[in-house]
């Protein structure tokens, strides 16, 4: 007799990340600002599970979907964590510390800082990516309203470069400043507070 077979699944999944991509009206940071994706509001505790409710087990005869990969994502922070790269299977994302593009409470870029912009608009053109996402985001320290105008400020800086290095009217930008919304690390320390003063570049992959 013939031994059956059995073929062998392989399911991969992670937590999805990606967020619609909406497009702004104008290139510059909005007033009111829409919440950054990935932040937007969850279930507000977890629900507990009796491991032995009949609902849960597979009915007699049943078979499970076909698995599918729905989203892996990959994350390349340079060894000073000044800049940090995130991949998903729907989005790029770049993460860049105030401190490597703007001088202290400023949003003058400096020519170095320009040189790395100008690296991620070759990202963007690689990708074909037609809608692209600059968000700016500070600490908690000073008053929340001059976080949210230095950080729009600096989105805008950031945008005025990659518009005019990828100088395409195809290019949809939403450009916008949290202030110290959507924190990335603790800010009761300044290693966290530095994390925190970023900006932020996202747009879809390419397929």
């Amino acid at each position: 007799m013939t031994p059956t077979r059995l073929p062998l699944a392989l399911t991969t999944a992670s937590i999805m990340l990606a967020g619609t991509l909406c497009a702004a009206g104008t290139a510059h940071a909005d007033d009111d600002p829409s919440v950054p994706p990935g932040t937007e509001a969850t279930a507000s505790a977890p629900v507990e599970v009796d491991a032995n409710d009949p609902d849960l087990k597979i009915p007699e005869g049943a078979t499970l979907a076909e698995p599918k990969v729905l989203d892996i994502k990959q994350v390349v922070e340079d060894q000073s964590g000044e800049e940090r790269r995130e991949d998903t299977n729907a989005d790029v994302k770049f993460a860049l510390q105030a401190e490597v593009l703007f001088g202290k409470d400023s949003a003058k870029l400096s020519a170095e800082s320009k040189a790395r912009i100008a690296a991620i608009a070759d990202e963007i053109r690689t990708q074909n990516a037609t809608k692209v996402r600059v968000f700016g985001f500070t600490d908690n320290l000073g008053s929340s309203a001059h976080g949210d105008t230095l950080s729009r400020r600096r989105a805008n800086a950031v945008h005025d470069i990659l518009d005019t290095e990828l100088n395409s009217p195809d290019i949809t930008f939403e450009v916008r400043g949290y202030g110290e919304q959507y924190p990335i690390a603790d800010n009761s320390s300044e290693s966290g507070r530095k994390k925190n003063r970023r900006v932020e570049v996202s747009f879809p992959r390419n397929g």
